[in-house]
C-alpha cells in the first residue's frame, strides 16, 4: 500500500510542516527570516522536485528497456535503490537455459555450426529480430556463431605466425646478393683481402686498456649496422677494438667488407670459427650437444607442417615451437658466448653484442660499473613501464612443470637479457659457468626438450644463476622485432636498442616507424648495397 504525506504551509509563510496520512504527530518545521527568504525556499524545492521527478522517470524508462515487468515509478525506484542501501545484490534475470547451453562442450555445438551460422553480429541481430526465438534457441546460436569466429580466428593468427616463421627464417634474397658480390670481390681484389687489423694494431687486440667488443655473426649488413653504430657513437673510437666472430662460408665476404669499410681509427678483427685453435669438436661439447639437439628437434616437431597441423594447441604455443625450428638456434653462432673465456685469454673484460642491434650512447661507461664479483652484467626484464617486453621471469623461459626445474628454481625470479651484455671474464673464470650449461643441455636432451623449448637464454638463465649484477635499463631496450608499441622518443633515449623477434629491421616484416632507427646507420650509396637493390623503405 503506497503511504501519502501532507505538506502544510502557514499563511504568514513562516512555517512548513510534512505530516504522514496516519497522523504522526511529529513534524519538521523550517524556520526562516523573511518573507523574501521564504518565496525563494519555495523556489528552490519545486526545481529540486522536478530533479527528483525526472530522476524517477529514467530508472523507470531503462527497467522498460531491460525487459522488468512494469512497476510504478515510487516501485521502480525502490527496486533500484533499495538493494544499493540495504547491501543486496538483485537477483539475474538471465534465464538458466542460457548458462545450461554456453557451459555444454563446445564439440557438440561446432556439430551444428554451418553455412546458417551467422558471421557477423550484424547478421545474428537481423535473424533473432526476424525469428524471435527462445531462449535456449538465442543460446545456441550465439554460442554457434562465437565457436565458428573463434576458429576462424586462430587459424588467421597460426597462419600468421606461419608466414612471420618462413620470412624471418629464410635469407632475404637482397642479403645473398650482398654476400655473392662480396667473396667475388674478396677473390680478385687485394683490397678486400687486407690483414685486419694492421701488423701494428695486432697488439691492442690483447690489450686491456681498450674497450673489447664481441659480435658473432654470419650477417654482413647486420654487423656493419652494429659496427658504425658503435663506433660513430663512441668518445674515443680509437680505444675501441670490436672482434667479429663469423662462421667459415662468411669469412671472405665479411673480411672484404671491413676491409673495404675501415671504421678507422677503432680496430675490427674479424676471425672464422676456424681460426680459433681452442674451438674444435673434441674440446667443445656444445658443438656434440647441438647435432644430437638438431637431430631431437626434427623428430620431436615433426617440421612446421605438423605444428600447425595441431588443432589442441593454443597459437602462441605454435608460434614458440615454429620458432623452435628456425637456424639460428642450432647454430653454434648462437652458443658462442659461452665460450669467451676460452676465446679470448688474455682479456679481463669485454661487452658482448648481439648482430640485431643499434647502439646509440658511448659504451665506455660500462667499464666503470662495479660487478661486485658478478660475471654477468645484464638489464633485469621484470621492472619497467613496458609491462608487455619487462614482465619476463624464469616461469616465462623454463618448464616449472619439471621436477628438475621446479626442485632447483624459483619461478618468480627476474631474468635477464642477452643482447648487450658486460662479461668479467677474470670472475668468469673461477667459476664453472661453461660446464653448467653442457649439463643443462644434456639434461633438456634427455628429457625430450621438455625443460624448456628454444634458445640459448633459457640454458644461459640457469647457467649464470647466481652471477648475474643487473645494470641500468638505459643499456639495453628490448622488444622491437616483436612489438611496435615502443614510441620513437622512448627508442631513441635508451643506450642500445634491440630488434629481438622476427620482424629484423633488414626484414620486410620489419615494423616500418622502428626501421628508420636502424636504417640511418645504412649507406644506401654504397655500391655493393645498391647494386644488390638494398632499399631505405
Amino acid at each position: 500500500m503506497t503511504q501519502t504525506m501532507q505538506l502544510l504551509i502557514s499563511p504568514s509563510l513562516r512555517h512548513v510542516t510534512v505530516l504522514p496520512a496516519k497522523g504522526f504527530k511529529d513534524f519538521i518545521k523550517v524556520k526562516v527570516g523573511s518573507r523574501r527568504l521564504s518565496y525563494l525556499m519555495v523556489f528552490y524545492s519545486l526545481l529540486l522536485c522536478t530533479f527528483l521527478l525526472r530522476f524517477v522517470f529514467v530508472l523507470t524508462a531503462v527497467d522498460t528497456i531491460d525487459g522488468e515487468q512494469k512497476c510504478s515509478t515510487l516501485g521502480c525506484l525502490g527496486r533500484k535503490i533499495g538493494p544499493r542501501i540495504l547491501g543486496r545484490q538483485l537477483e539475474s534475470t538471465v534465464p538458466e537455459v542460457i548458462y545450461q547451453v554456453l557451459e555444454e562442450p563446445s564439440d557438440q555445438i561446432e556439430m551444428e555450426a554451418g553455412p546458417e551460422t551467422p558471421q557477423t553480429l550484424e547478421e545474428f541481430m537481423a535473424e533473432m529480430k526476424d525469428t524471435k526465438p527462445d531462449a535456449e534457441t538465442f543460446a545456441v546460436k550465439l554460442k554457434a556463431m562465437v565457436t565458428l569466429l573463434e576458429q576462424t580466428t586462430r587459424t588467421a593468427k597460426i597462419q600468421e605466425y606461419l608466414y612471420r616463421h618462413v620470412a624471418s627464417s629464410g635469407i632475404p634474397k637482397q642479403l645473398h646478393c650482398l654476400d655473392l658480390k662480396l667473396a667475388h670481390e674478396y677473390s680478385i681484389n687485394a683490397n678486400a683481402r687486407l690483414q685486419l687489423p694492421s701488423a701494428e694494431l695486432v697488439p691492442a687486440l690483447v690489450d686491456n686498456s681498450y674497450f673489447h667488443f664481441v659480435l658473432a655473426s654470419d650477417n654482413i649488413l647486420a654487423a656493419s649496422v652494429v659496427a658504425s653504430s658503435l663506433v660513430q657513437n663512441s668518445f674515443r673510437p680509437e680505444k675501441v677494438v670490436l672482434h667479429i666472430i663469423t662462421d667459415s662460408k662468411t669469412f671472405s665476404p665479411m673480411q672484404a667488407w671491413f676491409s673495404l669499410h675501415p671504421l678507422t681509427p677503432a680496430i675490427i678483427e674479424v676471425k672464422a670459427l676456424h681460426h680459433f685453435d681452442w674451438l674444435t669438436k673434441g674440446k667443445v661439447p656444445v658443438l656434440e650437444a647441438m647435432e644430437k639437439d638438431q637431430k631431437a628437434r626434427s623428430q620431436f616437431r615433426g617440421g612446421s607442417s605438423a605444428i600447425v597441423a595441431n588443432t589442441t594447441e593454443k597459437p602462441h604455443i605454435i608460434a614458440a615451437k615454429l620458432q623452435a625450428l628456425s637456424p639460428k638456434y642450432n647454430s653454434l653462432m648462437n652458443h658462442i658466448r659461452i665460450y669467451l673465456p676460452e676465446l679470448f685469454p688474455s682479456l679481463d673484460k669485454v661487452v658482448f653484442l648481439d648482430d640485431d642491434v643499434v647502439v646509440q650512447t658511448d659504451l665506455s661507461s660500462l667499464w666503470d660499473i662495479d660487478m661486485n664479483g658478478k660475471v654477468n652484467g645484464a638489464v633485469e626484464t621484470c621492472r619497467g613501464e613496458d609491462k608487455f617486453v619487462m614482465s619476463k621471469r624464469f616461469k616465462s623461459y623454463l618448464n616449472f612443470s619439471h621436477p628438475m626445474i621446479s626442485n632447483n628454481f624459483d619461478p618468480n625470479e627476474c631474468a635477464w637479457a642477452y643482447g648487450m651484455n658486460i662479461f668479467d671474464l677474470e670472475a668468469w673464470r673461477e667459476t664453472n659457468i661453461s660446464q653448467a650449461y653442457q649439463y643443462w643441455l644434456e639434461q633438456n636432451l634427455k628429457s625430450d626438450l621438455s625443460l624448456w623449448q628454444l634458445g640459448t637464454l633459457p640454458p644461459g638463465l640457469i647457467a649464470f644463476h647466481g652471477h648475474v649484477h643487473a645494470i641500468d635499463s638505459f643499456w639495453h631496450m628490448l622488444g622491437l622485432g616483436y612489438q611496435d608499441n615502443t614510441s620513437i622518443a622512448d627508442a631513441q633515449s635508451a643506450g642500445v636498442i634491440h630488434f629481438n623477434g622476427r620482424a629484423k629491421p633488414w626484414l620486410d616484416i620489419a615494423f616500418p616507424q622502428l626501421r628508420p632507427l636502424w636504417t640511418k646507420y645504412v649507406n644506401f650509396s654504397d655500391k655493393f648495397i645498391n647494386s644488390c637493390h638494398i632499399r631505405e623503405t
